[in-house]
């Protein structure tokens, strides 16, 4: 009997306890619940508070660029306006190309660094241009596509988009009515490049990946393969830069006549201490004389034949004309190298002009400023050094 009751107390107390624990769990899991709820209230305030910060830092920051450009305006266009009745011209007609005239002649410097001289340029020549406001005073952005990060670039990539679409939905209705598209011109970009990595993220006015800008680049390639890619001219031209004003600083000597009637053009070049003069003769036959001895004789090795030989394969003239070279100084490096750029130069005679630009990006028409690094005192060679002992 005392058995059975010391059995039953021990399940009413394991009843109880079973119950005690159920109470205590559901009182954490109700305490848990509310904090749970409790908290949103409180991120949600944290997060209106950083966004009102950020909307508040940006506009500081936009207005305070607005304050400096407009100073810098107000600065620049009294200097101006100083430095043209210093000179004795009208202010109001005083543009940058005569601010620079001046400059020049005031202040003569021989300073090799563009940057250490002198200049007086409009601030926003120099200062980086930055973004206008993203958003309002309530954070709504202005722009559909702000929340990718980049709006301006993907708003350039969709209007590349809608300029590829427009030139092939035109052709293909040129194409439905009958129309031909050989009499359309095409679009000229022989003298222009595309424009480098740095000079997309000033126009976009954000920082650009490398894969972004390659499909930038890709897209505008493929407008260009179009046939009517003359309707997007204006679109194209914004993100190329003309190179036209290399060639426009070098003087090319016009073709000249011999005794017996044969076109020839000469130049010269220079390569470490060596110097070469070249005369090419027109319908000839492919003859080199350096110095008054044939050209396998002169230069024994391969690479010095292949750098000489180099600017008329490329002109696809080797057989064409015949090449009196004169040389002296150095060895047959600086030789080779000397005369392969006389050739260069005189061969712009015969060329067009966008052969030439072809030429100067294919760098035969750059001194070439390698030289043997000297021995420096204290070590075995130029860069070699003595083998060190520590006993």
């Amino acid at each position: 009997m005392a058995a059975s009751i010391t059995r039953s107390c021990r399940l009413v107390c394991g009843v109880c306890q079973r119950s005690q624990t159920t109470s205590l769990l559901r009182s954490l899991y109700t305490s848990n619940v509310r904090q749970i709820s409790e908290k949103p209230p409180k991120e949600k305030e944290n997060s209106t508070n950083s966004l009102s910060s950020l909307i508040a830092a940006a506009q500081e920051r936009r207005s305070a660029y607005d304050e400096l450009l407009n100073s810098e305006e107000v600065n620049f266009e009294r200097s101006r306006r100083h430095l043209a009745n210093m000179m004795g011209e009208d202010p109001e007609n005083f543009t940058q190309e005569d601010i620079n005239r001046s400059i020049k002649y005031l202040f003569p410097s021989g300073l090799f660094d563009q940057a250490a001289r002198p200049m007086l340029s409009h601030p926003k020549d120099y200062y980086p241009p930055q973004k206008a406001a993203q958003f309002d005073n309530d954070g709504r952005p202005f722009h559909c596509l702000f929340f990718t990060g980049k709006p301006n670039y993907f708003n350039i990539m969709h209007e590349a988009g809608d300029w590829l679409h427009n030139v092939i939905s035109k052709e293909d209705s040129m194409r439905l009515k009958g129309e031909s598209i050989e009499g359309v011109p095409k679009l000229d970009i022989a003298r222009s490049e595309w424009l480098d990595k740095l000079a997309m993220e000033k126009i976009v006015l954000e920082k650009l990946k490398d894969v972004e800008y390659v499909r930038l680049i890709n897209l505008l390639e493929r407008i260009l393969r179009q046939p009517l890619a003359i309707e997007a001219q204006e679109f194209i031209m914004r993100f190329r830069k003309k190179i036209e004003a290399v060639l426009s600083k070098e003087i090319i000597e016009p073709l000249r006549k011999d005794e017996t009637g044969r076109l020839y053009s000469s130049g010269s070049g220079t390569r470490k201490s060596s110097t070469a003069t070249v005369v090419l003769r027109d319908q000839g036959s492919g003859k080199i004389m350096i110095n008054g001895h044939e050209f396998l004789r002169t230069f024994q090795q391969v690479c010095h034949r292949e750098e000489v030989l180099f600017p008329l394969h490329f002109a696809n003239m080797l057989h064409r004309f015949d090449v009196d070279c004169t040389t002296e100084g150095g060895g047959p490096s600086g030789q080779a190298g000397a005369i392969r750029l006389a050739i260069s130069k005189a061969l712009r005679s015969f060329v067009d002009e966008p052969f030439i630009e072809k030429m100067r990006q294919a760098g035969l028409l750059t001194v070439d400023p390698r030289s043997k690094e000297r021995k420096k005192p204290g070590q075995k060679r130029a860069r070699k050094k003595f083998t060190w002992k520590k006993r």
